[in-house]
């Protein structure tokens, strides 16, 4: 398995593209290095840049890119929207794949240590890097930004974890950790005013905002602010008023269910001296950051949204309650917007979202379901949107990959003179087309008129069907590829008893894969016969021919996986393992018959039916 980390370092550079086109030089620079993502915002005056690698060399490249940075950036000049304290403003790490979060700890610690001891500059460690709780959060070792780094560095509790605890009047200080994967992520909003966004942005972020009293609508900003007194201590959620911390506490957890104590410290307030201090009311989302500014290159103002965890958080949840909170004050959301990279699982359930919201089936392609993302989402409104540029995790086949081929090239393919891809591959490719007819029907009945008692029963059936044709189209180069296993082992050398043992359990293995995969097959096919069933059964009659093909396609592909399972078995040392599986072909065989028989007498029943005038 490859190792693969993310890195997004944020640069205080977002005018300048032959400063940001030298920093991102040095960073695609180093050998294994994929520069994905460069997103320079001219008012915020910054540069988030998105790239991948191997570790080691994710750790070289970053470090280039601060060097670069400080070398081409001087702090003194700079003014900008986005908090900052350094030319490199942070610089964190994300596992991928094969990668766990104490790897990119590790890196974050190398590439800190190596930019206090070379460059001279002050680092910070944060989120899952930091060496004390005080630091894991980047606003509050950022706060006072690079104006107030000459005082902060002069504070014994804020001594950088690496460099030197002085000042660098052009580089300013940097801030390297390792996080997850962070979605950010802007809605657009029909005004020009930053308090708008603001407003809205306080009511979803996790830490929430300060309390108001009065006429706090159509926006809250507009009410008065209200603070604790000895004695009075206040719910930002309600009216109710506490004698004392510890009993308006018990209220916000019993009433509320959230603990203020929390929230409060969250607010960088001792929850123990709340006298004088604002009453604080809780956001909607935790894992959630947000802040409002205008952008007058888009000639509107955004909601700027920080997700720290998008499976407790999605962006799509975010945007629908943002939506509603601009109804509330009279504004419309225009769009959205993902700076940099967006995992394809976030979006892929954001287009399943909206696809269910607007009664339509789910059971659709991949790429189907990420354009109803982007389209229900307004991804387009302010910049480009590709979903090859900007999803990380896109499940799209290798350009060598069968799959890939255009179908005539396929069969031409198979009908050449090698081994492979042989009957195992299409099995698989008939298997998956089956599973694509019983989708077709099931999307063909599932929310139209006059089929409204079959449309849950067909909304299921669409969506299993396309898991088992992506499942199915896997498998065409799987097992290709498992038998290309196998003939390597056989070209293993056996000249000595070792090299011997060694090939003989390298052709065990291979041939146990070379099982296994046509196995999976068949099982799938299997799956896709029933849907076929059942949408033979209760689908669009229009179609039930369609149900009857998919459902001999599928059939087909059970019967030809099974085969080649059993012509590799004999080869197989272990018999138990044979004897098994063999009996689990028997049992799928079996099955594939009825479920064809029956499959076969539905269609022709629903065929027969007189046709409505």
């Amino acid at each position: 398995m490859a190792r693969i980390v993310e890195c997004v370092p944020n640069f205080s550079e977002g005018r300048d593209r032959n400063v940001i086109r030298q920093i991102t030089d040095a960073i695609a620079s180093v050998e294994g290095i994929a520069l994905k993502d460069v997103d320079a915002g001219a008012d915020m005056n910054r540069v988030v840049v998105t790239f991948f690698g191997p570790p080691e060399a994710v750790a070289e490249a970053a470090f280039r890119g601060v060097a670069k940075a400080a070398e081409v950036i001087d702090m003194r000049a700079h003014h900008g929207s986005h908090p900052r304290m350094g030319a490199t403003d942070v610089c964190p790490f994300v596992p991928v794949e094969g990668v766990a979060m104490a790897d990119c700890v590790a890196l974050a610690e190398t590439v800190g240590e190596r930019v206090g001891r070379e460059l001279g500059i002050p680092v910070y460690l944060y989120e899952k890097a930091a060496r004390t709780p005080e630091r894991r959060n980047l606003a509050a070792i950022r706060r006072g930004e690079y104006e107030g780094l000459a005082a902060k560095l002069a504070d014994p509790r804020w001594r950088p974890d690496f460099g030197p605890a002085e000042f660098n009047a052009r580089a300013g200080a940097t801030v390297v950790g390792a996080r997850e994967f962070l979605i950010a992520y802007n809605v657009n909003l029909n005004s020009r005013s930053k308090d708008h966004a603001t407003d809205i942005a306080f009511e979803l972020r996790e830490k929430g905002r300060s309390a108001r009293r009065g006429a706090t609508g159509p926006f809250y900003y507009l009410g008065h602010l209200v603070r604790h007194e000895p004695g009075r201590y206040l719910c930002g959620s309600c009216e109710f008023e506490a004698a004392d911390a510890g009993a308006l506490f018990a209220h916000t957890k019993a009433a509320h269910g959230y603990d203020a104590r929390a929230l409060y410290a969250l607010n960088d307030i001792a929850p123990d001296h709340l006298e004088d201090q604002p009453v604080k009311k809780p956001g909607l989302f935790p894992h959630c950051k947000a802040i409002g500014w205008d952008v007058p290159q888009f000639d509107r103002a955004q909601i700027s949204v920080n997700l720290t965890d998008f499976h407790v958080t999605p962006p799509h949840v975010v945007l629908e309650k943002a939506r509603e909170l601009a109804a509330a004050r009279g504004l419309v959301v225009t769009g959205s917007e993902v700076v940099g990279l967006i995992p394809f699982r976030a979006l892929y359930e954001a287009g399943l979202f909206y696809l269910r919201r607007q009664g339509r089936s789910a059971g659709v392609p991949v790429e189907d379901v990420l354009h109803t993302a982007v389209q229900s989402m307004g991804l387009r409104d302010v910049a480009p949107f590709d979903l090859r540029e900007k999803v990380i995790g896109l499940p799209e086949p290798g350009s060598d990959d069968l799959v890939a081929k255009r179908a005539d090239a396929f069969v031409h393919e198979v009908s050449r003179e090698s081994p492979a891809p042989g009957g195992g591959s299409v099995s698989a490719y008939a298997g998956a087309l089956g599973a694509a007819l019983a989708s077709m029907v099931a999307n063909l009945t599932a929310g139209k008129p006059g089929h409204e008692p079959a449309w849950e029963a067909m909304f299921r059936v669409a969506e299993q069907a396309q898991a088992a044709k992506d499942a199915l189209l896997l498998a065409v180069d799987e097992d290709t590829r498992a038998f290309n296993a196998y003939m390597e082992a056989l070209r293993m050398p056996k000249g000595t008893p070792a090299e011997k043992a060694a090939r003989k359990a390298a052709m065990q293995a291979g041939l146990q894969k070379a099982v296994a995969v046509p196995l999976q097959t068949a099982e799938r096919s299997l799956e896709a016969l029933a849907l076929c069933k059942a949408a033979a059964e209760t689908g669009n009659r229009n179609s039930a021919s369609d149900a009857g093909v998919g459902a001999h396609l599928a059939r087909a592909a059970v019967m030809g996986a099974c085969l080649n399972v059993r012509i590799n078995l004999p080869g197989i040392a272990d018999p138990a393992f044979v004897a098994e599986t063999a009996a689990r072909c028997d049992e799928l065989e079996r099955r594939s018959e009825a479920l064809l028989a029956e499959t076969h007498a539905a269609v022709l029943a629903r065929i027969a039916q007189p046709t409505k005038p």
